[in-house]
C-alpha cells in the first residue's frame, strides 16, 4: 500500500539535514511503503514570532530539501500572520515561484480566529494553496492566545469555505475536536499527535467521512511505524484505509 506523510519536519531545530541523514531517511520512509512526504519545515527553530528573514531562512532550507530530491518531498511555505499582510504575500509570492510550495504552514504564532488570518487565506486562495493549521484541544485558556483550539481551526474553515484546510494532530484534537470539524466540507483532519488512541481513527471516519481523513507522522517526534500502524490497525474497511494513507492527500495536493 503506498502512502503519503502530510505532516512530517525532516529537519527539526537544524537536526538532519545533512545529506547523508536526508538520504537514510528515504531509504527508511520507502521501507515503510512511503511514497512522498510532505516537508513542513523547521517551524519552531526562532520560537512562536520569527522575524520575516527568519521566516524566509526557514523556508529556503525547506525549499532546497524539495529541490534536491523532488520525486519524494513537497514543502509548505512557513509562515508568520502576525507579520501583516505585505510581509505574507511577500513571502508565499516568493516560495511559489522559486520552490513550487503546495500549500502553507502554520504553528503557533497566533490563534486562527484572529483578524491577521484574512492576508494568509487570500494567499492560499489566490495561489491555490493548502493551509495546514496546528491544532491541539487546549484546556489552558492562556496558552489559547497562541496555540488553536479545533473549535478555533474550524472557525477559519467556515469564514472561508473556498480554502482547503488541514486541521492537525487527530490525537492532540481528540473526539471533541472530530465533532467540532464534522460537517465542515473544506476541513480535513490529519492523523498526527501523540500515541494512537483506541477507536480515534474510526470515530473520525464514521463522523468526518473517511475522505476527510489523512495520514501524518509528525516526524521526527513521532515514529512512522507507529504512525502508520494506528490507520492499518483500525477497524474499517481497507478501501478507507487507502484512502487516508494515500488517496486522499494525494487528490488535495495534486499529486497523483
Amino acid at each position: 500500500m503506498r502512502i503519503i506523510d502530510v505532516h512530517a519536519h525532516p529537519i527539526l531545530f537544524r537536526q538532519g539535514a545533512k545529506p547523508a541523514e536526508v538520504a537514510q531517511l528515504i531509504r527508511r520512509s520507502r521501507a515503510l511503503g512511503i511514497v512522498r512526504m510532505i516537508s513542513l519545515g523547521d517551524v519552531l527553530l526562532h520560537g512562536k514570532h520569527p522575524t520575516a528573514a527568519q521566516v524566509s531562512a526557514m523556508n529556503d532550507v525547506n525549499g532546497r530539501l524539495q529541490k534536491s530530491h523532488p520525486d519524494f518531498f513537497v514543502s509548505f511555505c512557513f509562515l508568520n500572520p502576525v507579520l501583516g499582510e505585505r510581509a505574507v504575500m511577500k513571502e508565499v509570492d516568493r516560495c511559489v515561484t522559486k520552490y513550487g510550495f503546495k500549500g502553507i504552514k502554520l504553528e503557533i504564532s497566533n490563534n486562527a480566529r484572529e483578524a491577521c488570518m484574512v492576508p494568509v487565506m487570500e494567499a492560499a486562495r489566490r495561489f491555490g494553496l493548502v493551509v495546514l493549521q496546528h491544532s491541539w484541544s487546549m484546556v489552558n485558556l492562556k496558552a489559547r492566545r497562541f496555540h488553536s483550539d479545533p473549535e478555533d481551526t474550524t472557525l477559519l474553515a467556515r469564514r472561508h469555505p473556498d480554502v482547503k484546510i488541514i486541521m492537525a494532530h487527530l490525537t492532540g484534537c481528540g473526539f471533541r475536536g472530530v465533532l467540532e470539524a464534522k460537517g465542515c466540507g473544506n476541513l480535513f483532519v490529519d492523523t498526527s499527535g501523540g500515541f494512537p488512541e483506541e477507536g480515534l481513527i474510526e470515530y473520525a471516519a464514521e463522523h468526518l467521512g473517511a475522505d476527510h481523513v489523512l495520514y501524518g507522522s509528525d516526524l521526527p517526534i513521532r515514529e512512522n511505524s507507529v504512525t502508520i500502524g494506528r490507520i492499518l490497525g483500525a477497524r474499517i474497511s481497507a478501501a478507507d484505509k487507502k484512502k487516508m494513507l494515500y488517496e486522499n492527500t494525494a487528490r488535495l495536493l495534486g499529486l497523483n
